[in-house]
């Protein structure tokens, strides 16, 4: 364990910071996942709607720093091509 006070406080900000960020990672694989599976079911209205929560989960979840931002536009590109191809 660290012995420092600036390495103490350091200690208590990573188990902070890991805690956030674990919680909006799996904010982020819930949503994925509902989308997922309205469209593996082929859902079109469901998948739309699925897709809002998920692109806002994607947005936050880069504003946050969990994904980096051109992750996060390649993710929602990706899946918005999937949901368009439900129409079809």
């Amino acid at each position: 364990m660290a012995n420092h006070v600036s390495a103490l406080k350091r200690a208590r900000q990573t188990v902070v910071r890991t805690d956030r960020n674990r919680a909006s990672t799996s904010r982020l694989r819930t949503a994925l996942r509902g989308l997922r599976e309205a469209l593996t079911a082929g859902d079109k209205k469901a998948a739309e709607t699925a897709f809002g929560a998920t692109a806002s989960a994607i947005d936050k979840a880069a504003k946050k720093g969990v994904l980096h931002k051109n992750t996060a536009s390649r993710y929602k590109s990706r899946l918005k091509t999937r949901v368009n191809k439900l129409g079809k």
